[in-house]
C-alpha cells in the first residue's frame, strides 16, 4: 500500500540523519584507536554492530520508498544519499579492521590527523542533513556545511602526501611503510567520500532550492 501521509514522508529526513550520526560515531571509534590502540579489538566488536545498524536504517529507507506514492525529493535522491551515507561506515570499519590484522600499535601523527578531520566532516554532514527539510529556507546554511566538508577533504589531501613522503623518505621498515600507507590510503578515501556526499547535497540542493 502506498504512503501519501506527508509527515510520514518527511521521515525520510529523520533516517538521513540518523544514518550521518553513525557514520559520525564510527569516525569517533577510530579516534578512540588512534589515540590508544589497546582499544582496537574492543573497537572492531563495536563497529560492526555499529555497521548492523546503519545498515538497518538504510533498509528502512529502501523500504519507505517501496511504500511510499509521493516523496518529498526525487526517488532516485533518496536512494543515492541512503546508500552513500550507508558506505561511510563500510570505509571505517574496513581501516579499523586493517590497523587490527596489520597490529600496527601506537598510530602515526598524519593517521591521527585524517581521523580528526573525518571527525570534522562527518558533524558537518550531520549539519547538512538535519537542515535538508527544508531546502528553500537552509539552502545558504546546507552548501556553507558542504564547502567546509570539501575544505577539510582538501586538508586532508594535504596531510596524506605529507605523510607518504615521510614515510618513503624515513620509514626504513617496509612493512611498516605498507601497513601505513595502506592505512593513510583507507583514511583519505574516507574523506573523498564525505565530499561525494557533499557534491550530492549540493546537486539536490540546486534542483530544490
Amino acid at each position: 500500500m502506498f504512503n501519501f501521509n506527508k509527515k510520514q514522508n518527511e521521515e525520510f529526513f529523520d533516517l538521513f540523519v540518523a544514518s550521518a550520526k553513525y557514520f559520525y560515531k564510527g569516525a569517533l571509534m577510530m579516534d578512540e584507536v588512534m589515540m590508544d590502540y589497546s582499544r582496537a579489538t574492543d573497537k572492531i566488536e563495536e563497529i560492526v554492530k555499529l555497521e548492523h545498524q546503519a545498515d538497518a536504517i538504510n533498509d528502512k529507507i529502501v523500504d519507505k520508498l517501496n511504500t511510499t506514492f509521493i516523496t518529498p525529493i526525487d526517488r532516485e535522491d533518496i536512494y543515492a544519499l541512503a546508500n552513500t551515507l550507508d558506505d561511510g561506515v563500510d570505509f571505517l570499519q574496513g581501516t579499523l579492521q586493517r590497523m587490527v590484522m596489520y597490529r600496527t600499535g601506537t598510530a602515526m601523527r598524519g593517521a591521527v590527523s585524517l581521523t580528526k578531520l573525518l571527525i570534522e566532516a562527518t558533524e558537518e554532514i550531520i549539519r547538512a542533513f538535519s537542515l535538508l527539510d527544508n531546502i528553500r529556507k537552509n539552502q545558504t546554511q546546507i552548501l556553507d556545511a558542504t564547502h567546509k566538508i570539501c575544505d577539510l577533504e582538501s586538508e586532508g589531501d594535504r596531510v596524506y602526501r605529507h605523510e607518504i613522503a615521510y614515510l618513503f623518505e624515513k620509514e626504513k621498515d617496509p612493512i611498516e611503510l605498507i601497513k601505513w600507507k595502506d592505512i593513510l590510503e583507507n583514511l583519505e578515501d574516507t574523506l573523498d567520500h564525505c565530499e561525494k556526499i557533499a557534491d550530492m547535497l549540493r546537486g539536490v540542493v540546486m534542483k530544490y532550492a
